[in-house]
């Protein structure tokens, strides 16, 4: 056989070869998708009378996915974490409050009287600029520490796409996108997370909407006002046997609420400014799967408790300093505190809110955790209440709530202030550490700007609103 004759045996050889493979690797190729399709379609379709075929994630999906049961699991699963956030921060809040408070402020209080140091530095730096940060890291660390860890949780065990499964169509129908239903509720831990989450939406329009109306989600510097003021103003509207029913279901209602507006905004920036169509995106609902509990505390506390803390201390430091300041600067024998206080009230009290709440919204707003201590110091200082406090632009809280209370009634509070508080805490401008994290996610002042100035405009007009019918009917 001469060589080319081989050389042709081989080629032939070859291609009988490849034609084989190739059709043995297409019938197996074709077997293996029938056999997915046959697969899918036994456990998705079956026939009248017969028993489903389902697997344990889909038996899950048809409950929490369902028309009848989504809505009030998802309700229920948010409220459990809302009041397991609030119920285990007591604790750790407590034992921070009198570590830093009550132990560490008398030392470092004596340490500058042994120093000699001047009264008004001592003021600035310890009763100012400490206070704050004690208060912010007292207040806001735990709650932190217990709301974001359960939410990421939650989020590796595959339950967070449902929700936002589950809560699509309502987001579509307000213009806004599906996945803005995660991203609203991480705000309920901290409104700086939130918008950070808004990374997950690729519409850049959709994504804006979400970071504009995350302040709708009442984080958790502002339940502790919530809660306080229902306690005073609310509870006692009823015996004593249902008072703490009734104060947690109108904070409730006040988040709730503030659903609706993020609803109702994204509609009215959809319709306005922010034009666009809907997209529409894939959702893939992941099979559930065990939580990787330590990786996931590892995860929330440095990435998103310790950053959000950190961003919150930086704004708060220069926070206490203009409340010790505008506290202790007189002008003509009255504090700066007092001036801003009687300039600031006849809008106020137009409003069914007050001089002493304004102020205290403006110079504490790097941070709602010291708006009522900041209120409080305000009142007694305004009042000259003596015993009360440990003096100008001292920030301080009573444990009783029913001092509190008596301190606010001396104020002129009344059931309108408390009602109006409320809602004001819901619609009011974001803290420092939000607006500083919009810019940072934006990178435009014009957006940051209408993120901050929106909410607080809605604000004055629903207390107003609100004040109007009050007078009117009551």
């Amino acid at each position: 056989m001469t060589s080319q004759h081989k050389k042709d045996s081989i080629a032939a050889l070859a291609n009988r070869l490849r034609w084989n493979i190739g059709d043995n690797f297409h019938d197996k190729l074709t077997e293996g998708i029938y056999a997915d399709a046959a697969d899918i379609a036994s456990r998705a379709v079956h026939q009248q009378g017969e028993p489903r075929n389902a697997t344990m994630d889909s038996k899950i999906d048809s409950i929490v996915t369902s028309k009848t049961w989504g809505f009030p699991i998802m309700i229920g699963i948010l409220a459990v974490i809302l009041w397991l956030t609030i119920e285990g921060a007591n604790v750790p809040s407590g034992l921070l409050f009198n570590l830093l408070i009550d132990t560490m402020y008398p030392i470092l209080k004596g340490f500058s009287s042994q120093l000699g140091i001047a009264w008004w530095i001592d003021g600035l730096l310890i009763d100012g600029v400490y206070l704050a940060l004690a208060w912010v890291i007292a207040v806001m660390l735990p709650p932190m520490a217990i709301f974001f860890p359960l939410f990421t949780l939650l989020e590796d065990f595959g339950y967070l796409p449902r929700v936002a499964f589950n809560m699509d169509a309502l987001f579509k129908k307000s213009g806004a996108h599906g996945k803005q239903a995660l991203t609203m509720s991480m705000g309920f831990g901290c409104n700086a997370a939130g918008v950070i989450a808004t990374r997950i939406i690729d519409s850049p329009r959709e994504r804006l909407i979400a970071i504009i109306t995350n302040n709708f989600s009442l984080c958790n510097g502002r339940w502790p006002t919530q809660i306080l003021i229902a306690v005073i103003f609310i509870g006692v509207l009823v015996p004593d046997s249902m008072s703490g029913l009734v104060a947690s279901a109108s904070v409730i209602s006040i988040a709730l609420l503030g659903i609706g507006f993020m609803f109702l905004t994204s509609l009215g920036l959809s319709k306005t400014v922010l034009k666009g169509e809907v997209s529409t995106f894939t959702l893939e609902l992941p099979p559930y799967r065990p939580p990787r509990v330590w990786q996931t505390i590892y995860t929330s506390l440095i990435d998103r408790t310790l950053i959000v803390l950190w961003r919150a201390i930086v704004f708060a430091a220069p926070a206490g300093a203009v409340i010790w300041l505008v506290s202790n600067i007189e002008i003509a024998d009255i504090s700066i505190a007092n001036h801003l206080i009687e300039w600031l009230n006849p809008f106020g009290l137009f409003i069914g809110l007050n001089g002493v709440i304004l102020l205290a919204y403006i110079v504490a707003i790097p941070a709602n955790e010291i708006v009522i201590p900041t209120i409080l110091m305000l009142t007694v200082a305004n009042l000259k209440m003596a015993g009360l406090g440990e003096g100008s632009g001292v920030m301080f809280e009573l444990d009783s709530a029913m001092e509190t209370s008596n301190i606010l009634s001396a104020g002129g509070w009344t059931l309108l202030t408390g009602v109006n508080l409320m809602l004001f805490s819901l619609l009011h401008n974001p803290c420092s550490t939000t607006i500083y994290t919009i810019y940072k996610e934006t990178k435009s002042w014009k957006w940051t700007t209408v993120a901050s100035i929106l909410p607080v405009i809605m604000g004055f007009v629903v207390t107003f609103l609100v004040a109007q019918v009050w007078r009117l009917f009551l």
